[in-house]
């Protein structure tokens, strides 16, 4: 599976491995979505089949595919059980051995056709990185007759594929911040559909543009199972944020029903006033030890999971090396690295004069100490200088903006045409 094009056929039975190698489940079905605009239906996620369930997983967890299986770039997954949205069609379940409607035009030629495959490519967009190409068909299939072999565009699967997303289709690939200008002109019925159209990755980026108050509303709206994945999907402060917003019977609902890894960093922040640095840090900055290289701390800031506010800054602490960490040693800044040898070790890089705030810091000291010394994060550290997230200056302004700035900002910003650029 060298090169760009893969058949369905030959994907599924795959084993899906972690970045260990060690095997999840094998690869059961393709999950598609409708497709947008004239660009072709998006590949949304995989079917996996591990021991006792069906599960599915985002394709945006998926690093690459070979002839030894589907490597994942996380092994965190989740474990509930799959079923398909509105507008999302498997291919194996839903299109292989299928005949094309009545009447279906191949070429400008009415033709009798059975699916026997279908071919993903790769799309050269980061958000939705493969999208339907080809269809192996049969034409003229009949008991007992094999039919003769052509390839064929995805478009003679348009009729096939579901149509109930099309109307909202091409808001999946805008920019977050205008999905939640469009949202807010939408009736109640409307806004349905559009949250049943976008994957979860997609809302939850949504999620993370509206006001806690907005969030909350549409985190009511769907199933206790579909808001776990999407809290999941979202920055552990945000995340916070939105729970924060909700009774106390609903919040413990929703935690209960998240991955306990996932559940466990917004816990910690809902400890803290959501108006302190405890309440506002991100527990998950980028975090490295003494001993790591440059290069090692350019590779990992690379990854486009990573927010760029995040990525300016690394912080150097003794392990371990999750929050709470052992004793912070100092920041070093994206730009530093770059003037360094990549063999050099972050210690001999590390600015050892650094500022920093305690958990219980309000949000206008946070704000302020941000300003003053032009940091796109500041360490946010326990009595004894332990490590136990960051603020970054998004989140700050974010806190000490007076209400409904955001509608300020769109009022001001006018019609928007930019298409959605890759977020993380």
């Amino acid at each position: 599976m060298s090169t760009s094009l893969y058949y369905v056929s030959r994907i599924v039975k795959l084993p899906v491995l972690d970045p260990e190698d060690a095997v999840i489940g094998r690869v059961a079905d393709v999950v598609v979505g409708a497709p947008i605009g004239l660009r072709p239906p998006p590949v949304v996620g995989l079917v996996v089949t591990v021991p006792g369930r069906r599960i599915f997983v985002a394709i945006t967890r998926v690093r690459r595919i070979q002839a030894d299986g589907v490597h994942l770039a996380s092994g965190s997954i989740n474990l509930r059980p799959f079923s398909p949205r509105p507008a999302e069609v498997l291919v194996v379940d839903g299109l292989l051995d299928r005949r094309l409607q009545p009447g279906a035009m191949v070429d400008d030629t009415i033709v009798d056709a059975t699916i026997n495959d279908v071919a993903v490519a790769d799309s050269g967009l980061p958000a939705r990185p493969w999208e339907l190409a080809q269809v192996d068909l049969a034409v003229g299939k009949r008991l007992g007759r094999r039919g003769r072999r052509r390839t064929e565009s995805w478009e003679v699967l348009r009729p096939l594929l579901a149509q109930s997303g099309d109307r909202w289709s091409h808001l999946r690939d805008m920019h977050p911040v205008e999905v939640a200008d469009r949202l807010s002109e939408l009736s109640d019925t409307e806004r349905t559909a559009v949250v049943a159209t976008l994957d979860d990755e997609q809302l939850a980026d949504l999620m993370e543009e509206l006001p806690e108050r907005e969030q909350a509303d549409l985190i009511e709206e769907i199933t206790l199972e579909r808001a776990a994945d999407i809290l999941e999907e979202m920055d552990a402060d945000d995340a916070a944020d939105l729970l924060a917003e909700l009774s106390d019977a609903r919040r413990e609902e929703l935690l209960a029903a998240m991955e306990p890894e996932d559940a466990a960093p917004v816990q910690r922040l809902l400890e803290h006033d959501p108006h302190t640095a405890g309440g506002l840090m991100t527990p998950e900055p980028v975090i490295l030890g003494p001993d790591a290289t440059v290069a090692q701390a350019l590779a990992i800031v690379r990854d486009r999971e990573i927010p760029s506010v995040l990525a300016g800054q690394i912080f150097v602490v003794e392990p371990p090396l999750e929050t709470p960490t052992g004793p912070m040693l100092g920041m070093v800044s994206l730009q530093h690295l770059l003037r360094e040898a990549p063999s050099t070790l972050l210690v001999d890089c590390v600015d050892g004069d650094f500022r920093m705030v305690g958990p219980d810091a309000t949000d206008e000291a946070v704000t302020r100490t941000l300003a003053a010394y032009d940091l796109l994060a500041i360490p946010v550290c326990d009595e004894v200088g332990r490590l136990l997230g960051a603020v970054t200056v998004d989140d700050a302004l974010d806190h000490v903006l007076p209400d409904g700035w955001r509608d300020v900002v769109r009022d001001d910003r006018g019609p928007r045409t930019t298409r959605r650029g890759v977020r993380r």
